[in-house]
């Protein structure tokens, strides 16, 4: 018997009994229900085809990006790390022309072909074509263009991260009276088109570093989904960290800058023996470095089930259910799931819209811009905002080049800058827990770090909400990683956005595939504005 007819037997041996003398007989069917099994099939065939013919048939939207790579023939505005550079940190234009062919005829092969200027290689390129059984399909999503090279809009983004690092191991706890965080809102008031929160047209101790949206400016910079303790099945895990020491950055000098825009690698960082919770930006910079995929959306999600029905949004079909609980739909299953689930997706998104839109260099790279604009090497057209920020002069003073002191030794991953994957991760998962949490509940308990980290201390403030600590989550895993140098502040709004359309695509796709009686998730999204699938 050949290989297919085997296959076969076995899948017919499992739905047979067999005689005694060796033959089979048809089993008996018990199946019960509303519908018989040829009519769950035709349906369960409707529901899919329908959800595939919506996608199909939504509008296919622009993807714009900002010109820089036409504008600028050395590529000086697009990401080029891992490829070989020349003494400026200028690409080799011939390795990113493969590089640009690979991308457009997304020829398997050739990616084989682009050349490297060191042991690194490119994060997963490919993944940028990968398609979806659920939610929308990654072309199918779009997102602004990036801040053009020369703008003030770039020119803020940059300072933000200069002040970033040189802030790293400041204490939230510390902020409204630390006279450096006091100097840093004053040089980010002076940006013209600097976009983070403001009060009363300037930045303040209270908004400095934060994110734009509604719950992030009330309370703790950490979000008390990063602070509380998780249920973590059988046992209760404390937020204590790994963190690396104070004081230590790293790529602040120019062969080391160098070495690692072609590919080079380096060494882990120095940690502190004492594990710690989230209490500075060096602490949620080495968080947001070494969590696994959805490990932050994960533990909220964990850390809202554990609150009990309270929490538990109104549209729940079993909230007042007098005779059953929600488990493979509507309950702890199946929420976990769909968080786990919007990750993966979400980064296909982000993929696409990196290598095959927008291709944004990294803070580094302009970090190195910077540097030798600065020291007469180069005259690129960076806004004079930035080139007149005070927090360049201050990390010349402390390091003797105006390169982005990293956090990371090995400094960014190799894949694009915008959007932030971890940002479209967060924005994914945060608003499927929108959708089946109360985002109106008020968390009980909150905490706040002390300023060593070692303990949490009570919190007494303006109520928290669900809501807006999910949004501050989203902030902290977005904005984390600017802090770590590897992101700019749009990369992570704009990710947000981008996760959070990734989800609503989703849920719509599930939201035919109840027997509840259910009338729609009802989420309040980033901009603030309430919608219902």
């Amino acid at each position: 018997m050949n290989k297919v007819n085997d296959v076969e037997k076995v899948s017919n041996d499992t739905n047979n009994d067999q005689n005694p003398n060796g033959s089979y007989k048809p089993m008996q069917s018990y199946e019960i229900g509303p519908l018989t099994p040829r009519q769950v099939n035709q349906k369960a065939y409707k529901i899919r085809v329908d959800a595939a013919g919506f996608q199909k048939n939504l509008p296919l939207p622009d993807h714009p990006n900002n010109g820089d790579e036409d504008l600028y023939p050395n590529r000086i505005a697009n990401y080029s790390k891992a490829m070989p550079h020349n003494h400026l940190g200028e690409v080799n234009l011939g390795a990113y022309n493969i590089w640009l062919k690979a991308l457009t005829t997304g020829n398997p092969q050739m990616f084989e072909e682009i050349p490297l200027g060191g042991v690194r290689k490119f994060a997963n390129p490919q993944g940028s074509y990968a398609y979806d059984l659920e939610g929308p399909n990654s072309h199918h999503l779009t997102m602004p263009p990036a801040p053009n090279f020369d703008s003030a809009w770039a020119a803020s983004e940059m300072g933000e991260d200069y002040w970033r690092a040189l802030t790293r191991d400041v204490p939230f706890a510390d902020y409204d009276t630390n006279t450096l965080i006091s100097e840093a809102c004053t040089d980010m008031s002076q940006f013209s088109d600097y976009r983070g929160p403001k009060e009363n047209g300037e930045v303040t101790p209270g908004t400095i570093f934060r994110g734009n949206f509604e719950g992030d400016l009330i309370g703790p910079y950490i979000s008390q989904f990063l602070a509380k303790d998780v249920p973590f099945g059988a046992k209760i895990l404390e937020q204590q960290y790994p963190t690396t020491l104070p004081g230590i950055n790293y790529m602040t000098s120019y062969d080391d800058w160098l070495y690692i825009q072609n590919g080079g690698t380096s060494h882990h960082g120095d940690f502190d023996p004492q594990p710690r919770y989230i209490r500075s930006g060096r602490d949620l910079a080495e968080w947001v470095h070494g969590d696994f995929t959805y490990q932050s959306v994960l533990n909220a999600c964990l850390i809202l089930l554990g609150f009990g029905k309270g929490a538990v949004c109104y549209e729940n079909p079993y909230l007042c259910s007098r005779t059953q609980n929600g488990f493979v739909t509507f309950g702890s299953a199946y929420i976990l799931d769909l968080v786990g689930k919007s990750a993966r997706i979400a980064l296909e998104a982000a993929w696409f819209q990196k290598f095959l839109v927008h291709r944004r260099l990294r803070p580094e790279e302009f970090g190195g811009r910077v540097q030798n604009n600065l020291t007469g090497a180069t005259n690129y057209p960076i806004n004079p905002e930035l080139l007149n920020c005070c927090a360049v002069t201050k990390v010349f003073e402390e390091y003797g080049t105006y390169l982005l002191p990293m956090a990371y030794p090995e400094g960014s991953p190799t894949h694009t800058s915008y959007p932030a994957g971890h940002a479209c991760i967060a924005g994914a998962g945060v608003t499927m827990m929108k959708a089946f949490f109360n985002e109106d509940y008020i968390i009980p308990d909150p905490k706040v770090a002390s300023a060593d980290g070692l303990s949490l201390l009570p919190y007494t403030g303006t109520p928290l909400t669900v809501g807006g600590e999910l949004n501050k989550l989203g902030s902290n895993l977005s904005l984390g990683r600017d802090t770590a140098g590897v992101h700019y502040r749009s990369d992570g709004i704009e990710g947000l956005k981008l996760g959070e359309a990734v989800a609503i695509g989703i849920l719509h796709d599930f939201k035919k595939t109840y027997n509840e009686n259910f009338m729609g998730f009802c989420i309040t999204k980033f901009d603030g504005t309430t919608i219902i699938i």
